[in-house]
């Protein structure tokens, strides 16, 4: 029975565990799921929930965002003028699709670029994914798999809570360990039928020359950081031996000046000793000279 139980554990035979969550991270239903999700308290991947703003749901908030001011505009101009205008703002779109194309993933490169040196300050990456669904269950969210689990336990105490571009992250574990069996395989062959809204996670594309200079210019830093900490170490074990030789010599000194000042206190008594020693002698004498002047 466990061998079973182990078999089918985060399958879709498993009737107690979601298996979308188990694989995932993210389930559709959410708290709603019928099955359980298990958050796990220690892993070596955190998840950053909806960090990145994904440019088709910014595209669709400026559309109805126009589209509302449009219709109020409609309301005070004449027919005639909104037809022209309408001609004139569809000719002036037709060339920026394609320039927003490339400014999105510019800006993608970027956001990339920056949580990759942000994230790899608490450690070495294995890998970074950010995902292109538009479920709203997945969209903006961020996968970071680091090869050792303290890494992964600093990133999530530092990150979560912070605020990228005025909104804040939340970040915890994900039970992600193997994104082989998390990534849509129609999607890495651009075959995938669902688009945005599968289950599966679609990792966005990211060029591979990018990744190897920030996995350089990461090493480059936390080689650059663990000199700078030897170096630090090495001034506060100097600054820690000298403050020992400090104190050495002013208790030397001190026990030097109490030797002396014992040694000057004991001739002073040893010359008082001497003198009270030499003046009964001196006042026998006189006696006896006194009792011979007496016969």
């Amino acid at each position: 029975m466990a061998k079973h139980l182990a078999r089918i554990h985060g399958t879709e035979e498993d009737k107690v565990n979601c298996p979308f969550y188990f694989k995932i991270g993210a389930c559709r239903h959410s708290d709603r799921c019928s099955r359980l999700h298990h958050r796990p308290a220690f892993s070596p991947t955190i998840l950053i929930k909806h960090v990145y703003r994904h440019p088709v749901r910014v595209a669709e908030l400026e559309q109805a965002a126009t589209a509302s001011n449009a219709q109020d505009s409609s309301s005070n101009n004449n027919n005639n003028n909104n037809n022209s205008s309408n001609s004139n703002s569809n000719s002036n779109t037709s060339n920026p699709s394609k320039m927003d194309k490339m400014k999105a993933f510019e800006d993608f490169l970027c956001f990339y670029e920056d949580m990759f040196l942000e994230l790899s300050k608490f450690g070495r990456i294995d890998e970074l994914h950010v995902c292109d669904n538009l479920g709203d269950h997945m969209i903006g969210h961020v996968y970071c798999k680091f090869f050792n689990e303290e890494d992964a336990s600093d990133a999530m105490q530092v990150m979560n809570g912070r605020f990228y571009e005025g909104r804040k992250m939340e970040v915890e574990f994900s039970p992600v360990t193997d994104f082989r069996e998390a990534r849509c395989r129609d999607f890495d062959e651009e075959a995938c039928s669902r688009g945005g809204f599968c289950n599966f996670l679609h990792a966005k594309p990211v060029p591979t020359p990018l990744i190897r200079s920030l996995e350089a210019d990461s090493e480059m830093d936390r080689r650059r950081e663990e000199d700078e900490r030897r170096d630090r170490e090495r001034d506060e074990r100097r600054a820690r031996k000298r403050e020992r030789r400090d104190r050495r010599e002013r208790k030397r000194s001190r026990k030097q000046s109490s030797s002396s000042r014992r040694s000057s206190s004991s001739k002073s008594d040893r010359s008082v000793s001497r003198s009270r020693s030499r003046s009964p002698e001196g006042g026998g004498a006189s006696d006896d000279d006194y009792s011979d002047k007496s016969d």
